[in-house]
């Protein structure tokens, strides 16, 4: 930990809701503040979501005592781990804060390369405030390993238009079976996420957990954790996405779809519009799109946009709507680690929480924040409501050290969609993944 006896707490500067217009906004890749007196400046790998708010916020929380500067990310969050990984195995002193896929913070925290918060630094990161499924993603072996800085969830978008001629009541919970017999009967679309990436997993993953499964359990053992996979769940699982495949709701381009390729779809020209699964950013990229070519038409066309909870992969199980957002870690080998910690805790307090969600679509960790003027000024009640309990009462992913070789194992047989096949597809991706945890294949 730190050389010395700790220094004063450092004076911080508050969050304004200018923050997006900070000088440094328009500088991602440059440092917020000058090299003066030598105090310590700190690197901050972010991911490409909100950058422009996050570099004002870097600006805002830089101190007489050190200053925090931007370092962009990859895209991908395969590729965001890889850089960091590499950095941190090298025992890179200048990685200092990272903003971290939640799936990634156990393997980081089992390699030793992030530094735990301790004592009231920890009760800070994780207090009461702090929605359940936000919290767990930080917790590793009993210590707090990062601090939550914004939380992500899916819930079901669609054109109420839609759902109404199809004759789908949208005010109680629906299974993904209707939702896509609803879209087959108006020639209308189902939007996913299922290219070969990290985001088809997030669904698979949903689909299983919502028919009372896991991937893994008992991912505390490590390489040795329990693959059940090949369940009545996971057959569900396949089940639906066969469904989709076989029901001529499929949006071109299934295999290569990505969170982005269905937004269109919701508002194209000619078209009933789709029904579609997709994070927090979707209602925020409508409002800010109406006129334009891919958004709604005009404010009327806007409020024939709906959305509910996750759909229920099997009728008598509840959904488990997907859990994401950007844990902030503090590398391990940082020279000032609680001072990089403070700088931490101030990039994630309620006042970035509340900018980041009002201007970028991501959501807060905190619950406080969704009673703020700001958000409800912002977003209409009951999606703050749904928001805040897809997050509260959603299914993270696999929470293991091994997660990337896990995903990577999930990714290679259900990939392409196209050849999913529920008497098939669970079995041998439990085969699969048994022998790559087990180092009897290669991924």
């Amino acid at each position: 930990m730190r050389r010395g006896s700790p220094p004063a707490a450092p004076r911080r500067r508050r969050l304004t809701g200018g923050l997006a217009a900070a000088a440094c906004a328009a500088a991602i890749l440059t440092a917020c503040s000058g090299d003066d007196g030598g105090k310590p400046t700190f690197n901050w790998y972010i991911n490409p979501d909100g950058q422009e708010t996050l570099a004002a916020i870097a600006e805002q929380c830089s101190t007489d005592e050190y200053d925090i500067e931007i370092q962009l990310l990859p895209t991908s969050a395969t590729d965001q781990r890889t850089q960091l990984a590499r950095r941190l195995a090298a025992e890179d002193s200048s990685t200092n804060l990272m903003s971290l896929d939640p799936v990634f913070v156990p393997e980081f925290a089992n390699a030793g390369w992030l530094a735990p918060f301790e004592g009231k630094l920890a009760e800070e990161v994780v207090d009461d405030d702090v929605l359940a499924g936000p919290a767990t993603t930080v917790e590793w072996e009993g210590e707090v390993v990062a601090a939550p800085q914004w939380a992500n969830t899916q819930v079901l978008w669609y054109r109420k238009s839609l759902a109404e001629a199809a004759g789908l009541d949208m005010s109680k919970p629906v299974t993904w079976a209707q939702v896509i017999d609803a879209a087959a009967s108006q020639d209308a679309t189902v939007g996913v996420q299922a290219d070969r990436y990290e985001a088809y997993v997030v669904w698979i993953n949903s689909l299983i957990q919502g028919a009372g499964g896991a991937i893994v359990e008992k991912t505390e053992d490590g390489r040795d954790a329990e693959v059940t996979l090949d369940s009545p769940a996971g057959e569900a699982a396949a089940g639906v996405i066969k469904q989709l495949v076989d029901s001529g709701a499929t949006q071109p381009g299934l295999s290569t779809s990505n969170e982005g390729s269905s937004l269109g779809a919701m508002y194209a020209d000619d078209s009933p519009g789709e029904f579609m699964v997709n994070w927090t950013f979707a209602y925020k990229n409508y409002v800010d799109t109406v006129g334009q070519p891919g958004g709604p038409a005009d404010e009327e066309a806007l409020e024939d946009l709906g959305w509910a909870r996750y759909p229920r992969t099997v009728e008598d199980e509840e959904s488990k709507p997907p859990v994401g957002g950007i844990d902030i870690g503090v590398g391990a080998f940082t020279e000032d680690v609680e001072l990089a910690q403070e700088a931490a805790i101030c990039v994630t307090s309620p006042e970035a929480q509340t900018q980041l969600a009002v201007t970028d679509g991501l959501m807060p960790t905190r619950g406080s924040v969704y009673d703020s003027d700001e958000l409800t000024e912002a977003y209409p009640e009951d999606l703050l409501a749904l928001f805040r309990e897809s997050i509260d009462e959603g299914g993270p992913r696999p929470q293991s050290a091994y997660y990337s070789q896990i995903s990577s194992a999930v990714q290679s047989v259900w990939h392409s969609p196209t050849r999913v096949d529920p008497d098939s597809t669970p079995r041998e991706s439990a085969e699969f993944l048994r022998a790559v945890l087990d180092g009897k294949a290669l991924l």
